[in-house]
Formats: structure tokens, C-alpha cells, sequence
């Protein structure tokens, strides 16, 4: 008789098919993964004899002049791409704030002030070292305020298995308002010239879109037809393209309500469970963000050419490139755990009782990966294909590996020591 006729065959419906392959691209070490072979290619790509097809790539134009619209691939990557990300991030933040880890403010406020200390001090620090430099370098002064999620995050996840969770909550925390702390720099410090008759504009579509999904409406076809004219509008409008993701995010509602929800099953009772819009598009569109968005601009965004042992001795002695890596190595692990020290003296505001400080201190050196939006804010400061926007890369890509070496090797270590510390099970 044939084995065949009697094995039980395993077959997944393909809703779990897809929810298996969702979760797996959602999952910290793939985006982490996906964001260092991209730059790993563009760097490849730019420094050997690919270098003119892979800039000829990056800097066809293409697009609708009358709308402001005719842009390089580079620049459809960066405002276009990373606007999916940033509606993502706008989904992810007003999450937190209604019901997640910064709806209570005792709670949080550690990791907020941690974020806060963690741009001031390498802004600060940027600031001393090109004081003499003149006032266009200077502004570059936010550039090693940023902390990449993608990259920080998987670090954790890879050397972290054994850490207490609450660092992973921590370093959440403050990332998520690092991005919020960005996003407004973008849109405060890099915006030079607001056309009102545009942002006015804009708000017609923004305000359909928040109808129609205060309605608990989810046809594609239907939002992101509205979606596209707020990105437009606000492009045009002079603000940086990516706040019309974050401002489309903040309108989705996140509490279920009888017409916005989305069932996710059923609890022990058997009654149904629903979600809000907010999880629901940040679920499908955080696969987006991952698998494509995030990536693509990584390859179009690092693709510098180093020049060899001298450019990469040139861009070295920059003192742009200089307040950046020190700006992102010694800055963000400096102002984060001064900040936190500082205020968890205060009795209101105590460190969970599983954090130790060597695990935040290895914690706070992933937190100066910067890497996406460090990337982002040195083109909006200096201009793409510039001297000192090359600076910018080298000194982002150096500072953030220094920066994932030092905090992966601390965390590493301290992981092993708690596995080790693990009661043995009989």
C-alpha cells in the first residue's frame, strides 16, 4: 500500500496562508534585513562600474511639471515612497496615543523624555562642532537627532532574545516620538516658501478622507484616489511631501465604532472582536512600508560615492561628516541616558523594575542608528548629489554601524548573561 494514501495531507485556507506571510514580513529582523541589503547594493552599485547606470536610474525625471510634480526617481523615492511609511508611522503614533503605551503619561514619560534628550544632545553637539563651519552647515544641525525603528528594532530582535521585554517597549516608546520630533523639524526647519492657496486646498481631501473612513469606508479605490490629492496639494503647497502620510494616519479613527471596525475573531466566549481602522490599515499598509517603501528609498538615498581611501579621508574631515557620526554614536546614547537618569530619581517616575542600566545603555546606542529619516533630513538640508549631501551619507552609514556594532555587542552581551542566568529546567 502507498504511504501517500495514508499521510494526512497539510493544507493552509489562504486567509492563514496570508496572515502567516504578513506577520513574517512585518517582523522586525526581515525590515531590518531588507534596509541593509539595499544599502548594501546602492553602495556596490555607486562605487564600481555600475556607478552611471545606477545614477542615470536614480536620476531620470519624470512626472507633471504643472503640479510641481516633474521629480527623479530619487525624488519620487523620498517624497513619494517614504510618504507610505510616514501614513504608517501617523497610523502607529495615534494608535499609541488612544490606546497604547502613551495614552498614560506616568508611564510613558520616561521614554518621551528620553526621545527629547536624545535630539537635543547630538543636535547640540552638531551645532559646536560647525560653529565655524558658516551657516549653510549648520544646516545640517538635525541630521543625527533620528532613530531608524526598522534598523533599531531588528538589532534587538537579533542579539536581544533574552532581554527583558520592557526594553523593547522602551526603545518603542521612544523611537515612535523620535519620528513624531522629526516629522515636525521636516515640516518647521525645511520648509522655506508655504503656498497657502495649496494648503487650502489640501484640506479639501484630507476632509473627505476622514469622512469616509470615520464611516468605516475601506474600498482602495475610494481612499487613495483622495489620498494622492493631499500628497499633491501638500508637495506643491512647499511642505515636505511626507507629512501628508502622517496627517492622513492621524485622521484614521483607532477605537472600533459600529460603522469604522474590522473583525479580527472571536474571544473566549465566542463573541466577536473588533479593531479600529487605524490597526487595520497600519497592518495591511506596514507590509507596504516594509517589503517596498522603506527599502527602495534606501537604495536610491545611499548610493554614495565614497572615491576610495581619499574621498572617504575627504568626507572625514568634514566637520559635517564629523557632527554627524559623533552626533549619532556618543549624542544619542548620551542625552538619552542622561535624560533618563535624571528623571527616574523622581519618585512618580520610576524605570520598570526588570530594566538595568547596562541594558538601557546598550539600548541607547541602537537608538543612534539613524540611518532613514538622518538620510532624508541631510537631502532636505543640503541637496541631493551635493558635496556635503555625500558627506552626509558617509557620515550617516558610519555613525549608524558604529553605532549597531557598539549597542548589538552590549545588548549581545548582556543577553547571553540572562540566558545564562536562566533557571535550569528539570
Amino acid at each position: 500500500m502507498s504511504t501517500s494514501s495514508t499521510r494526512p495531507r497539510l493544507r493552509l485556507a489562504p486567509h492563514e496562508l496570508w496572515r502567516g506571510i504578513r506577520n513574517n514580513a512585518r517582523s522586525d529582523v526581515l525590515g531590518g534585513s531588507l534596509l541593509l541589503a539595499a544599502t548594501v547594493a546602492a553602495l556596490i552599485l555607486a562605487n564600481t562600474s555600475a556607478a552611471s547606470w545606477y545614477e542615470s536610474v536614480r536620476d531620470f525625471t519624470f512626472g507633471i511639471p504643472e503640479l510641481h510634480l516633474d521629480l527623479s526617481v530619487g525624488a519620487w523615492a523620498a517624497d513619494g515612497l517614504l510618504a507610505i511609511f510616514f501614513f504608517v508611522v501617523g497610523l502607529e503614533l495615534k494608535e499609541e496615543f488612544v490606546t497604547g503605551r502613551l495614552r498614560d503619561p506616568r508611564q510613558a514619560a520616561l521614554p518621551i523624555a528620553a526621545a527629547v534628550g536624545g535630539v537635543i544632545v547630538p543636535a547640540v553637539i552638531f551645532a559646536v562642532i560647525n560653529a565655524d563651519n558658516g551657516a549653510d552647515a549648520l544646516r545640517g544641525w538635525a541630521i543625527p537627532t533620528a532613530t531608524d525603528i526598522a534598523f533599531a528594532v531588528a538589532v534587538i530582535a537579533v542579539v536581544g532574545r533574552f532581554l527583558p521585554p520592557a526594553l523593547r517597549v522602551f526603545l518603542l516608546t521612544l523611537a515612535i516620538i523620535d519620528d513624531l520630533i522629526a516629522i515636525t523639524i521636516i515640516a518647521t526647519f525645511y520648509t522655506e516658501t508655504i503656498s497657502l492657496p495649496w494648503l487650502a486646498l489640501a484640506l479639501l481631501p484630507l476632509a473627505g478622507f476622514a469622512f469616509l473612513v470615520q464611516k468605516g469606508v475601506r474600498a482602495w479605490w475610494i481612499l487613495l484616489p483622495l489620498a494622492i490629492a493631499v500628497w499633491v496639494c501638500i508637495h506643491a503647497a512647499g511642505i515636505h511631501a511626507t507629512v501628508a502620510g502622517v496627517l492622513l494616519g492621524f485622521v484614521v479613527p483607532v477605537v472600533p465604532t459600529e460603522r469604522a471596525r474590522v473583525r479580527r475573531g472571536v474571544d473566549a466566549d465566542g463573541e466577536p472582536m473588533y479593531d479600529g481602522l487605524a490597526p487595520h490599515f497600519a497592518d495591511r499598509w506596514g507590509v507596504v512600508a516594509t517589503l517596498f517603501a522603506v527599502p527602495v528609498f534606501a537604495f536610491f538615498a545611499a548610493g554614495v560615492t565614497i572615491g576610495g581611501v581619499e574621498g572617504l579621508q575627504s568626507a572625514l574631515t568634514d566637520p559635517i561628516a564629523i557632527g554627524i557620526i559623533v552626533g549619532l554614536v556618543l549624542g544619542k546614547p548620551i542625552g538619552i541616558l542622561a535624560t533618563t537618569f535624571l528623571l527616574s530619581r523622581v519618585p512618580a517616575l520610576r524605570l520598570d523594575e526588570t530594566l538595568r542600566w547596562p541594558d538601557l545603555t546598550g539600548m541607547a546606542f541602537v537608538a543612534g542608528i539613524g540611518f532613514t529619516v538622518s538620510l532624508l533630513v541631510g537631502e532636505l538640508a543640503y541637496g541631493s548629489s551635493s558635496v556635503a549631501d555625500e558627506h552626509v551619507k558617509i557620515g550617516v552609514l558610519l555613525g549608524s554601524l558604529i553605532a549597531a556594532v557598539i549597542g548589538g555587542a552590549v545588548l549581545a552581551m548582556r543577553s547571553s548573561r540572562a540566558r545564562r542566568d536562566q533557571p535550569a529546567i528539570v
